[in-house]
């Protein structure tokens, strides 16, 4: 096969798929300000790809996002297989469509309220205990997370974030147990690694986590797979986080452009080469289906 993945040439990402690749398929890293499209008699712009994996999803004007995905999806509808789906992408990049497409799956998710005023948002503020995460919609890997815990603080970063022409994404506190959890979902198989911060609430690898060994139980991989199918995507990271005063588990986001490096590390297992491995098998199910 000839496999897009649309990254930086040097991410370790694209390097861990070429080694996990070896000579069986070629592998080419290419950015998403390169797709371009044709329509029309006689011109025949398209892109040359068995499958394309999205391992990024830069940041760009509205004008730019919207061809991406339009872009993806025409290649999807000439049968080129995207991991993951566009529609997947749009859901899971977006924390407020993702989490609203989860509970209308009948899944847990935390206390949320997302406006784009001050005074509601200080209304919101006061319902969620006024001990409250701000993140950004758009975002990933615990960047832009801050916790907000007095009227003050409140008023002030919510004012900040109005001037900016930002959405207020709030999020009620969750007091956890030091730690949190995140499942890597390939087709039906789930893998887990517990995140623990000692120094800090944000538990992200990125932000100064470990990673532990972690044993899934049957009702996480329930929840995990019912998250992946909630946004539409066949590969993802699932963030679960347990309530330490109530014990009820909660999802906290879904993830459509996951990373492996730090599980794959932990575990133990060549998540690449899982990937390779199961993009070969929906490629021979794709064409033997034409």
């Amino acid at each position: 096969m000839r496999i897009v993945v649309l990254s930086n040439p040097e991410s370790w990402y694209f390097l861990d798929l070429v080694r996990a690749s070896g000579a069986r398929h070629d592998l080419v890293a290419m950015s998403f300000e390169s797709l371009a499209a044709s329509v029309g008699p006689n011109l025949k712009f398209s892109l040359d790809a068995d499958c394309i994996i999205a391992r990024t999803m830069p940041a760009g004007s509205l004008e730019q996002i919207v061809f991406r995905m339009d872009c993806l999806s025409q290649l999807s509808a000439a049968g080129v297989l995207l991991v993951n789906s566009p529609r997947s992408i749009e859901a899971a990049v977006d924390k407020y469509l993702s989490l609203a497409l989860l509970q209308q799956a009948g899944l847990s998710v935390p206390a949320t309220f997302v406006c784009q005023d001050l005074a509601t948002a200080m209304k919101a503020f006061h319902e969620l205990g006024e001990d409250v995460v701000v993140k950004p919609i758009f975002g990933s890997l615990g960047r832009g997370l801050v916790r907000l815990q007095s009227r003050d603080e409140a008023a002030s970063y919510f004012c900040k974030l109005i001037e900016e022409q930002r959405v207020i994404y709030q999020q009620k506190f969750i007091t956890h147990p030091g730690y949190d959890v995140r499942l890597l979902v390939l087709g039906e198989r789930v893998w887990g690694m517990k995140r623990k911060n000692s120094r800090h609430w944000i538990t992200n690898i990125s932000q100064g986590g470990v990673g532990e060994d972690y044993q899934v139980k049957s009702e996480e991989r329930e929840l995990a797979l019912g998250a992946a199918r909630a946004v539409g995507a066949y590969f993802a990271g699932v963030d679960l986080i347990t309530d330490s005063k109530t014990g009820k588990q909660f999802i906290l986001e879904v993830n459509a452009v996951p990373g492996w490096r730090a599980i794959s590390s932990v575990l133990e297992v060549d998540i690449a080469a899982e990937l390779i491995s199961e993009i070969e098998q929906l490629h021979k199910c794709l064409t033997g289906c034409k």
